[in-house]
């Protein structure tokens, strides 16, 4: 599945170029001739999407940065300067925030799309881990993000943040001092979350090169989990599935847009509106809202060593997925018990994330506790269970099969 190209181009000065360079033979063999299966469905344009969403991140955040100043004297000026001063400045400011809430909604999908159609198992778990860590990379760079703007929820947020550390035996206040730059969140803390900030999505990129990498070694999965068997069950990703992906990325395009156009801080929070104020802590210190599920979690455990740890080996237990799931057939789609398991696990994420943005007492934060402990037991206890006692619906022998509708029992 490596997508080699064996294309002869006509173009003399291509010919001569790619005899001695073979970069042209490459880009057809990954990004035109690339066999595909032939039954992927929209959900697989969620890739397209999330590497569309970063280019954009890229695009604006390197022109932002050229009228940004990280000085926790005039941040927050800065940003004003940007909203009102600079040509576009508003434009660009509001694609960048919005696009940091459209990149999370694009991969929380791509992930669950993973999990429905077992994704992440054999051959592909090299690909699936790369993902976990483009995943916790893109959680640390919109972090860090959130606190530049100098805010008052900004700098409480990295405030609550960066104590959680200090949780960490031993090395914990060395950590936070080195966050800190000091002993306290100020000049020195920002500087260093704008350095990390500008620097983690190119780190970013390099990752999502080995994640496509990785993918292209392996191919794709698709609806029905069932590996390419034969030539029939694939088509060249161009021109069939570049205007899929296109199609879909327009579409969310648009969405985004309406955002960004219409109603560019409903996804914020008002009270960054106001400078920062180490002396005027908010009532309710609330993160993003793709943060909530995690901080749910983290407030549901009273010690706070434990809730560091919670939160922590939530996302480390996606590392092990390819082996916690013992069932041999990926796809949930002939899977009709774990199937009605994968709901409830999307349900209990939502209730995590409406958890999160509520006050951590009451039965908000019995809720919290009992979602907690049905995302560690979906994982550790019923995925594992399932694959011995669930039978699966019978499977086609081939994708082309399926796509023909000749399954038979």
């Amino acid at each position: 599945m490596s997508g080699h190209s064996t294309y002869e181009f006509k173009n003399p000065i291509a010919r001569w170029v790619d005899q001695r360079l073979p970069i042209l033979s490459v880009v057809r063999g990954q990004l035109v001739d690339f066999p595909t299966p032939r039954n992927l469905n929209y959900w697989w344009t969620f890739g397209g999407i999330l590497a569309t969403m970063l280019v954009i991140q890229i695009m604006t955040g390197i022109v932002l940065v050229m009228h940004f100043t990280p000085h926790t004297s005039m941040a927050f000026d800065s940003v004003e300067h940007i909203m009102r001063d600079v040509n576009w400045g508003w434009l660009l400011r509001w694609m960048h925030a919005n696009g940091a809430s459209f990149f999370f909604i694009a991969v929380y999908i791509h992930i669950f799309r993973g999990l429905y159609y077992g994704s992440y198992k054999s051959p592909r778990e090299i690909l699936w881990m790369i993902g976990v860590i483009i995943f916790i990379a893109m959680m640390a760079t919109a972090f860090m993000g959130y606190v530049l703007p100098w805010g008052q929820m900004s700098y409480w947020g990295a405030v609550v943040i960066t104590n959680l550390f200090s949780a960490v035996p031993v090395v914990g206040d060395y950590i936070v001092q080195w966050l800190w730059g000091g002993f306290s969140v100020a000049n020195p803390t920002l500087q260093r979350f704008f350095s990390l900030h500008y620097l983690l999505p190119f780190v970013l990129a390099a990752l999502v090169f080995l994640h496509v990498w990785a993918l292209h070694v392996t191919g794709n999965n698709n609806p029905d989990g069932i590996e390419v068997k034969s030539e029939q069950d694939t088509l060249p990703f161009h021109p069939y599935y570049t205007m899929k992906d296109l199609f879909a990325i327009l579409v969310f395009l648009m969405v985004y847009a309406a955002f960004v156009f219409y109603s560019p801080w409903y996804l914020g929070h008002s009270i960054n509106f106001a400078p920062a104020n180490p002396l005027s802590t908010p009532a309710h210190i609330v993160p993003e809202w793709y943060f909530l599920p995690f901080y749910a979690m983290l407030r549901a455990i009273p010690d706070k060593l434990g809730g560091v740890i919670v939160m922590f080996s939530s996302l480390i237990i996606l590392f092990f997925l390819p082996w916690l799931d013992t069932s041999k057939v990926k796809s949930l789609k002939y899977r009709p018990l774990a199937r009605q398991f994968f709901w409830l696990l999307v349900i209990v994420c939502l209730v995590l994330g409406i958890a999160g943005a509520q006050p951590a007492q009451g039965a908000w934060l019995l809720v919290a506790r009992l979602a907690t402990a049905w995302y560690f037991i979906h994982f550790l206890v019923i995925l594992p269970l399932l694959g011995f006692i669930e039978k699966p619906k019978p499977i086609p022998a081939s994708i082309s099969e399926a796509v023909l509708g000749k399954a038979k029992a």
